[in-house]
């Protein structure tokens, strides 16, 4: 195990460092509590990075889209991010992760962690942001704009991997959830941050591939939040085969009653898929529920345990 402290009673002082110094895999790196403000980039497989004290080991930093790069260039969405795990075979335990440059509507989409590949495992982590907060790839096969998906997996092949955020806490606004991975989350809290406006903005925003079997999975989740009711909602689709299913989940009075929105895609009702199950809470109404939204069936609901979703193949887009 390779210890990390602020105050130079590890082998490291920046947890980039103590990465970068390993040589042989499978290794721990142990992370005593402190702010660590680096940016992180994880491309080793077979590697747990767990921090002291989910509240007080904190990896920070305040990159964002809109920044100047130079005199010509923007940083851009999928250059900002605070951790890049582009990697398999994962895990990251008990810390917070945060990008702290503030809410979108100043400073565009600041990603926290940017997570690519296989068997990526969060738990016991707080990821904090604002618009874009949590990005699990792969991304969509093409950018809607040229350049618009610079950044570390821009020409990576686009494989569908598993990721799992088990009682975690995940905040942010706009899309603060967004990609095209299998992800289950697992007893997590996920907070909508009010932002002032009629629309304070999506949890989530899918890119599920076609033939894509799980898309977002949340099973005894908690949607909270500091914003007025009916106000958010649970996602839109980012890509028009967007998969995004609810299991045992508690809503808040900010989830509108529609549930999900359609980005103005009346194209993509017949190919998303936003359904619900068993959930309750006053943001729970599934007789307002937009046309597209289904309610599970009681023989449907089973096909999403954990179980069933991590078995599935990884699968091999482009």
């Amino acid at each position: 195990m390779i210890v990390v402290a602020t105050d130079g009673s590890g082998s490291f002082c920046s947890i980039q460092d103590a990465v970068n110094s390993i040589e042989v895999l499978p290794e721990t790196i142990f992370v005593k509590k402190g702010i660590y403000h680096e940016r992180l980039e994880i491309q080793s497989p077979f590697l747990t990075i767990e921090g002291e004290d989910p509240q007080n080991t904190i990896l920070e930093y305040d990159y964002y889209a809109e920044m100047l790069m130079n005199e010509q260039e923007k940083r851009g969405t999928f250059r900002s991010y605070t951790m890049l795990v582009h990697t398999d075979h994962f895990t990251c335990k008990n810390m917070t992760i945060a990008n702290t440059a503030g809410f979108g509507s100043k400073v565009g989409q600041a990603i926290s962690v940017y997570a690519e590949g296989d068997k990526i495992s969060f738990q016991n982590c707080r990821i904090l942001g604002h618009q874009d907060t949590l990005f699990t790839g792969p991304l969509p096969e093409k950018e809607l704009k040229p350049g618009g998906f610079k950044g570390p997996t821009e020409h990576a092949p686009r494989k569908i991997g598993r990721q799992l955020y088990q009682d975690c806490y995940i905040e942010g606004e706009v899309d603060f959830i967004f990609g095209s991975s299998t992800a289950y989350f697992e007893n997590c809290e996920l907070h909508s941050l009010d932002r002032g406006t009629d629309i304070n903005g999506f949890v989530t925003a899918a890119s599920s591939y076609p033939g894509q079997h799980y898309g977002y999975v949340f099973h005894d989740c908690r949607f909270t939040s500091n914003c007025p009711d009916h106000t958010v909602y649970l996602g839109r689709p980012w890509r028009n085969h967007a998969k995004t299913v609810l299991i045992n989940c508690y809503l808040g009075p900010h989830i509108k009653p529609e549930g999900f929105h359609d980005w103005d895609k009346p194209e993509a009702h017949q190919t998303i898929d936003y359904a619900e199950y068993n959930c309750s809470g006053p943001g729970y109404q599934p007789d307002k529920r937009a046309s597209f939204v289904r309610q599970l069936t009681t023989e449907e609901a089973p096909d999403y345990t954990f179980e069933k979703v991590w078995a599935t193949t990884p699968l091999e887009c482009r």
